[in-house]
């Protein structure tokens, strides 16, 4: 038995692929195109690994996905592979389309098409999980409650719009052609191999390279944060005792402010790793022009996975966030590979 996992070398994916061959000896084809936040580099312990075999390739080459689902006999497919960055697709939304909404339409083809071709029994073990976010839902007041898998859908990016598109068609397949589906919405994730163009991933490496630590508008933008490792966990038993056709929403609790998020990780910096002059890394906070349609809540009611198949977050944002810091001290070296060339020239433009 095989799992295919799309987008695997990818922050999300590539934590989920080392966790769950960590957990167990189940296989993993793992495809992933490589774009500029895709890194052979996060599976390097895996290369001489067996059970893991990578294949550069998209989800929207259809052709590519029905071969590895026959050759190899897939019988699960997570499909993490996605364009994630509200910012970027602002500036060139026609990326996130290709990918997000044309990709999983392809993806969602080559998998009718083996499911098909599958026996009754293999049919009814197979299974196709969708990891999504919660930007789906738009934005919440204040005093709104968090999202529940209820809450309508109101994107208002165009990344949240393509991902919530993708939704819609996943929930379809299974509704029109019952294919075995599984979504999940998200909140912020943060930790290992985190690339550095997400909020805590760039203020670490900024704060540590001397630079401005950018923050939109009034910093007071609120989102609800969950370690990348308790996420990966939640996915697991999702896939594994998800009921066909449910959604299932993952956050960590962890409600915080933005400007209450840099304040942290300046505080953990001034402990693990002082600058030279004394100063705390507080004095490197600027704030930038807010970016449009910026969303001012985000806020995730996990009640339904919790109580159906009783995950918990193992991680405090505390805990979480003190970890992600050491890790990023410790893989200096992978820090300042994925954000040579292309990526400073991106950030420097971007934050101007």
């Amino acid at each position: 038995m095989t799992l295919l996992v799309t987008g695997g070398a990818g922050f999300i994916g590539s934590n989920f692929v080392l966790d769950w061959l960590a957990a167990g000896n189940e296989p993993i084809v793992n495809l992933d195109k490589l774009t500029y936040a895709g890194n052979r580099e996060n599976l390097a312990s895996l290369d001489r690994d067996q059970r893991h075999d990578f294949v550069a390739g998209g989800i929207e080459d259809r052709a590519l996905v029905a071969d590895l689902l026959s050759r190899h006999g897939v019988r699960a497919v997570v499909n993490f592979a996605a364009e994630s960055h509200v910012d970027r697709s602002i500036s060139g939304p026609g990326a996130f389309i290709d990918t997000n909404v044309v990709g999983t339409f392809n993806l969602l083809e080559a998998v009718r098409e083996h499911v098909g071709g599958l026996s009754a029994d293999e049919r009814a073990r197979f299974r196709f999980l969708h990891v999504s976010t919660d930007e789906v839902y738009g934005t919440l007041a204040p005093d709104d409650p968090a999202f529940s898998e209820r809450t309508p859908y109101r994107p208002n990016s165009p990344y949240a719009a393509s991902k919530a598109s993708s939704d819609h068609l996943v929930r379809a397949y299974g509704e029109t052609y019952g294919l075995p589906v599984l979504i999940t919405n998200c909140s912020n994730n943060y930790g290992p191999y985190h690339f550095p163009e997400k909020l805590i991933p760039l203020i670490i490496h900024n704060a540590l390279s001397g630079r401005d630590l950018p923050i939109y508008g009034d910093g007071r933008q609120v989102r609800d944060w969950l370690y990348v490792k308790d996420h990966c966990a939640a996915l697991r038993l999702v896939l594994e005792a998800g009921r066909p056709g449910e959604t299932y929403n993952v956050g960590g609790g962890n409600e915080r402010a933005n400007i209450d998020v840099v304040s942290t990780i300046c505080g953990i910096l001034d402990r693990l790793r002082p600058r030279a002059d004394g100063v705390g890394y507080k004095s490197q906070i600027a704030f930038v022009k807010d970016r449009p349609g910026h969303d001012r809540r985000y806020a995730i009611d996990a009640t339904k996975l919790r109580s159906e198949l009783g995950w918990k977050p193992a991680e405090s944002f505390e805990t979480g966030l003190e970890k992600t810091v050491r890790w990023n001290l410790d893989n200096a070296d992978w820090l300042a590979r994925v954000t040579s060339g292309a990526y400073r020239n991106w950030v420097e433009k971007h934050y101007a």
